[in-house]
């Protein structure tokens, strides 16, 4: 699992993206935002032992 903090929703889908050329992912639909705190969050579920699909 990964959690992805960054200022906006573009910067975390690129995050997920990246990780899902190199591992399998469950991909995350939606961010999440903290009432009153800047950014948003995002998390990611990797399996490091398999390859995306080509």
């Amino acid at each position: 699992m990964v959690d992805v903090a960054a200022a906006d929703d573009a910067s975390t889908f690129a995050v997920q993206e990246l990780l899902a050329a190199r591992w399998a992912t469950a991909p995350a639909d939606r961010t999440t935002r903290e009432a009153g705190e800047p950014g948003v969050r995002r998390r990611c579920f990797l399996d490091l032992r398999q390859e995306p699909d080509s």
